[in-house]
């Protein structure tokens, strides 16, 4: 049976220069670096899976990490904050819509205003990053790092969390700072600690109703509180207080964890910073008529493709870092 080629009418659908989708060199190029940029989150993402799963036992529980809400000190507000975050980023994804839908239209003042709205959306998601960032690097409650480098929290009775700074007395005596030259393994030490382990050990002795909560997880999945004797012997391990979390270590847990929020969150927030002043850039052109000139708003949809990529992103770093 032999094949039957469709002719070719007009005789040019070979001879380039021909769009098969109508699409302008500058939105497909648009369209490569989100796929190429896709493909780099999930690689992020992926890795952050794999080091969840192997340090179940002490990664740190979310809720108890960003718990804070702007103006309401001591209130615990488990996620709240990232919530509306996520709220004002989706909707300003709404209005990147509605202000290419009205650049089709062709009708400027619209766009002006959702370009506006969406700029606004943006520089408050990022603010609100920078001061969850904030939280995150100060600490709230603080810990105890052992010899073997596991991190011990305080709780009371119940199991609730307890504040260092709410039962730890600071002994009054003269304190220096660690020096490289004391030392042959030792690196200089840039501040001291709050409290000394001998602080926090005489304060726990003086406190009967604390206990110790160590990472790892009992049957039902929550991180188990020891006895009384068995609190006082896990905190002769310790070696050292922390205090909030950097790079080395951080006092929810495992410091992977902070290693990846970091360097997640960071990368997706230099990415809504950057389409914040994509966005200023392409409304100030709008402004001056720049679009109207040229009979056409692609610059609009094209800042829209990219903002409406860093949204979807987020909804997976919400998903899986915030509530997995």
């Amino acid at each position: 049976m032999g094949a039957t080629v469709a002719a070719n009418t007009d005789g040019k659908a070979w001879e380039g220069g021909r769009r098969p989708f109508g699409i302008s060199y500058g939105k497909m190029m648009m369209w490569f670096f989100i796929l190429s940029d896709a493909l780099t989150f999930s690689g992020f993402i992926a890795a952050y899976g794999f080091s969840r799963y192997k340090y179940i036992d002490a990664w740190p529980i979310a809720d108890e990490v960003f718990n804070h809400f702007p103006f309401l000190h001591g209130v615990d507000a488990p996620m709240y904050y990232v919530a509306l975050m996520t709220f004002i980023l989706i909707f300003s994804s709404v209005t990147m819509v509605l202000a290419v839908d009205a650049g089709h239209q062709m009708k400027k003042n619209k766009v002006i205003i959702y370009m506006f709205l969406t700029i606004i959306g943006g520089a408050i998601f990022v603010g609100s990053q920078a001061w969850e960032w904030k939280n995150f690097i100060k600490g709230e409650y603080g810990a105890v790092k052992t010899l073997s480098g596991d991190i011990i929290q305080f709780t009371d009775a119940d199991g609730k969390r307890v504040k260092m700074d709410d039962f730890v007395k600071a002994a009054h005596i003269d304190r220096t700072t660690h020096q490289s030259n004391e030392g042959i393994w030792f690196k200089s030490e840039k501040q001291l600690p709050k409290y000394t382990m001998a602080d926090v050990t005489k304060s726990f002795a003086a406190h009967p109703e604390l206990r110790v909560r160590i990472q790892k997880l009992d049957e039902k999945g929550h991180k188990i509180v020891l006895d009384r004797d068995a609190s006082v012997a896990k905190l002769a391990q310790g070696v050292k207080t922390v205090e909030g979390a950097n790079l080395k270590e951080n006092e929810y847990g495992h410091p992977l964890f902070a290693d990846f929020f970091f360097f997640i969150t960071g990368f997706h927030g230099f990415h809504v910073f950057s389409g914040v002043m994509f966005n200023i850039l392409v409304f100030f052109n709008v402004i001056i008529g720049t679009y109207e000139r040229r009979g056409h708003y692609e610059m609009v949809e094209k800042v829209g493709l990219y903002w409406h990529f860093v949204d979807l992103v987020w909804v997976f770093v919400f998903t899986f870092f915030y509530l997995v």
